[in-house]
């Protein structure tokens, strides 16, 4: 398993972080936002962004406006490797759990 794949599931670990993701899955969002629909305090819900970007889960940027303001949304492509990891050792169980039910199912000789 790559370290990208152990830093997406580290920051997915909290499910507070998880309910972020499905949060800017919808639509992006200020951290004040964020940290209010979440019932965190701004430090915390701070915390849990700094993770998540540097996890490569979430991007920031900044309105014209107001370089104070962050807007978060979801990285692209950011759990890309995860799926093809999840589909590959799904794979793996089908096959194993196939060979186990034909092995079960063999009627005696």
């Amino acid at each position: 398993m790559s370290a990208n794949i152990d830093k997406t599931l580290a920051a997915l670990a909290d499910p507070c972080r998880r309910r972020a993701v499905e949060l800017l899955g919808r639509q992006p969002h200020r951290a004040g936002e964020l940290a209010d629909m979440l019932g965190l305090s701004a430090p915390a819900m701070g915390r849990h962004l700094r993770l998540m970007k540097q996890s490569g889960l979430v991007e920031e940027s900044h309105p014209e406006f107001d370089a104070r303001v962050r807007v978060y949304t979801l990285r692209e492509g950011a759990m890309a490797e995860l799926k093809r990891w999840l589909a590959d050792t799904e794979a793996v169980w089908v096959t194993q759990l196939a060979a186990f039910k034909a092995h079960v199912e063999k009627k005696p000789q």
